[in-house]
């Protein structure tokens, strides 16, 4: 059979129909999207929260939102840089930092909620798989798990937002088996702790500090200008943990938002002024004050 060209006529083009602008920009897997935000069909208005993990080069960010007609609706939002506040001073994208926004995360929605109280979490890092008990009065907090485009590999940090939630009370749906230190079917716990508590930047830290000192003092400058060394990054993190146990500073996104809307100064607005009327008596006062400035720059006195 001869090779034809495939030519995209007049025809193709009239019925090509335009990806939505997401996909064009490989920002959302509208496919992804839709399997987690359908709702059963007798729950109607009843919102189904999805526990959104994103990392960037110098942040992580978590949140809890539910898909409504004008848009997603955020519930409670956290994200790593905030954790300066609970005593973190470096290493704000890495495992341990992803692992503390998604505890930090899941404090927050439960205090508004009011299920603070009822489902604390677990008080201390153990690194194995925890599931929370259901009380027969009220139910847990329920979220499914929302990671994007990002590659469901072993060890990922998503996964150590995942680990940080649930480990706050939480109740998402999930197994082990993308947590650092799972193989052979079985979860390695302590070694996914030492993850956790970030034992391995400390190793990295020992490692390179006696391979060549000079590049250590440079890719750790701001470890040793924060005092922060391989010894103390386990109680730094336990510190963190802590903090956020004690008070996650939660404030609620629609209320914060119109707080700013609030206090934000309004701009001045031309318009308003240009169609405002004034009556006979502000007008020649408005004209005298414009011909007494020019007098006074002619030296001249103020007329009256």
């Amino acid at each position: 059979m001869p090779f034809v060209k495939v030519q995209k006529n007049n025809s193709y083009f009239k019925c090509y129909q335009v990806k939505y602008r997401r996909r064009r920009e490989g920002k959302t897997d509208y496919r992804q999207r839709r399997i987690l935000i359908t709702q059963d069909k007798n729950k109607y208005q009843t919102p189904k929260y999805r526990l959104i993990c994103r990392i960037t080069n110098r942040d992580v960010i978590c949140q809890v939102a539910s898909a409504e007609l004008k848009g997603d609706r955020i519930h409670a939002s956290a994200y790593a840089h905030q954790l300066k506040d609970f005593g973190l001073t470096v290493g704000f994208s890495n495992y341990s930092a992803a692992y503390a926004t998604g505890l930090l995360l899941a404090r927050r929605i439960l205090t508004l909620k009011g299920l603070d109280k009822k489902y604390p979490g677990i008080d201390e890092v153990t690194g194995d798989n925890f599931e929370i008990k259901e009380d027969e009065n009220q139910r847990p907090f329920k979220a499914l798990l929302d990671i994007g485009l990002v590659k469901p590999t072993v060890g990922n940090k998503v996964f150590a937002c995942l680990k940080g939630a649930v480990d706050g009370g939480l109740l998402v749906p999930h197994s082990d088996k993308r947590f650092p230190g799972y193989s052979g079917g079985e979860l390695d716990a302590e070694m996914h702790r030492s993850r956790i508590l970030g034992q391995h930047v400390a190793e990295w830290m020992d490692e390179m500090e006696e391979e060549d000192n000079e590049k250590f003092q440079k890719h750790f400058s701001q470890y040793l200008a924060n005092d922060v060394s391989s010894d103390s990054i386990e109680e730094m993190y336990l510190s963190v943990h802590k903090k956020i146990r004690e008070n996650p500073k939660a404030v609620d996104p629609a209320k914060a938002a119109a707080q700013r809307k609030k206090d934000a100064k309004k701009p001045r607005s031309y318009r308003l002024k240009a169609n405002t009327r004034y009556t006979r008596q502000q007008r020649q006062h408005r004209a005298n004050q414009k011909i007494n400035k020019i007098r006074r720059g002619l030296g001249l006195e103020d007329r009256q």
